[in-house]
């Protein structure tokens, strides 16, 4: 193991598309800091990033004011626009929440008023009859179309704004399949220790996801809250079923639960994905049904949060587990949207875990969370809108590197 000293001014933890949207606002900022970022994956974006369902969200369910709500519809053009610039494979081709059935209809016109209060560019209330010119086989008695949403490769996103910073600093670094251990802070220095060496930092950013609630603890921070993992399976649909949607199909989600619902999304690829379900899952990098982890299981086990959650969502959460073995009842809850579905247009996909921070109370910690501990700072909560967000996570995370830790260039 190479324990060569190599000074960095600042180190970044996690290499999902937060981490690398603050390496590149960071970079971009001060040009002449030599900045490495970890990632203990082979690769880039292999967890949350890599695994989401790929949507540019529009900011259209986030409390107005909140900071995601701010930072999904900031951070959203932004993704855009770099897109746009760096050849990014997207798509803005628009979505549609459709309402159902009748008691849908208050929740429906909610969502639209939040749109408005978010300044959400591009939306109309749609009628039955226009769910059909827009999307033939979808049923619905009302909808809320949002234009400025859309779909993206996430991954190729995360690579390139990587590619962008390093090009800027040949000196920083993204180092792959290095996790990073521990760190010392002394004075105005962090001694970092990884898996493959030691090095001393000014600074440590901490983008770690899945694990944030873990790093935050190692590192001395006073976390009350705890990171529980959920699985979402998505299927497919099959060459006969995917011409029955053309673009993006949400439902109006159910204000009791912390998900947006099942949903069929066209990816940059052409294929198109409905899901995900969500369920606890027994691993936090779990991707698979019965994939188990001893201590990822134990921990949120023996947290109080995880069963208050449990108590407070019973029925919805048996659901979810009935749905997540058996593609029947995945099936039933699709062709709510599209009747005319059937068990030969799906087929089984692939899966993604999200990191949800959980209260003592069993209540997700709604909005995002970033705190700054010393000449440290910790993305504490990151949830979906994250990836939509990030641009402008990066660029609160350097505005308060610059405020509070006397950042400069």
């Amino acid at each position: 193991m190479s324990m060569t000293q190599i000074s960095w001014d600042a180190v970044i933890v996690g290499g999902g598309i937060v981490g690398a949207a603050t390496l590149y606002k960071l970079q971009s900022r001060f040009p002449s800091m030599r900045i490495l970022l970890l990632e203990k994956e082979q690769a880039l974006a292999d967890h949350q990033t890599g695994h989401n369902s790929g949507v540019i969200h529009s900011g259209i369910y986030y409390k107005p004011g909140s900071f995601k709500a701010k930072n999904c519809v900031t951070g959203r053009r932004e993704l855009v626009a770099f897109a746009k610039e760096h050849g990014v494979k997207h798509d803005i081709c628009g979505k549609l929440i459709v309402a159902t059935t009748q008691d849908e209809l208050p929740r429906l016109e909610k969502i639209h008023a939040t749109g408005i209060a978010n300044g959400i560019e591009g939306m109309e209330r749609i009628t039955a009859e226009q769910i059909k010119e827009i999307e033939p086989f979808c049923e619905g008695i009302a909808g809320v179309r949002v234009g400025c949403t859309g779909i993206i490769d996430f991954r190729g996103a995360t690579e390139k704004m990587a590619a962008i910073a390093v090009s800027i600093q040949p000196l920083s670094k993204v180092s792959l399949s290095e996790a990073y251990v521990s760190g010392e802070q002394q004075g105005d220095t962090t001694t970092v220790h990884t898996s493959k060496g030691t090095y001393t930092a000014r600074y440590v950013i901490f983008c770690g996801g899945l694990q944030s609630d873990r790093l935050a603890r190692a590192d001395g921070a006073v976390v009350k809250e705890q990171i529980v993992g959920f699985r979402g399976d998505y299927y497919d649909l099959t060459e006969q079923g995917k011409r029955k949607v053309k673009h993006l199909i949400y439902p109006v989600p159910d204000p009791r639960f912390p998900f947006l619902g099942v949903h069929f999304t066209r990816m940059t690829d052409g294929s198109i994905e409905c899901g995900p379900n969500a369920v606890f899952t027994f691993k936090r990098e779990g991707y698979g049904k019965t994939d188990f982890d001893l201590k990822d299981t134990m921990d949120a086990l023996a947290y109080g949060g995880t069963w208050k959650l449990f108590l407070n969502n019973m029925s919805y959460g048996i659901n979810e587990y009935r749905r997540a073995f058996s593609k029947r009842l995945f099936l039933r809850t699709l062709q709510r949207l599209i009747p005319s579905l059937t068990m030969d247009d799906i087929q089984p996909g692939r899966a993604g875990v999200r990191a949800m921070l959980l209260g003592t109370d069993g209540n997700m910690v709604d909005d995002f969370r970033i705190e700054r501990r010393g000449n440290h700072i910790h993305v504490l909560n990151a949830p979906s809108p994250a990836a939509t967000a990030a641009l402008a996570i990066g660029e609160e995370i350097v505005t308060m590197a610059v405020e509070q830790m006397k950042i400069s260039g």
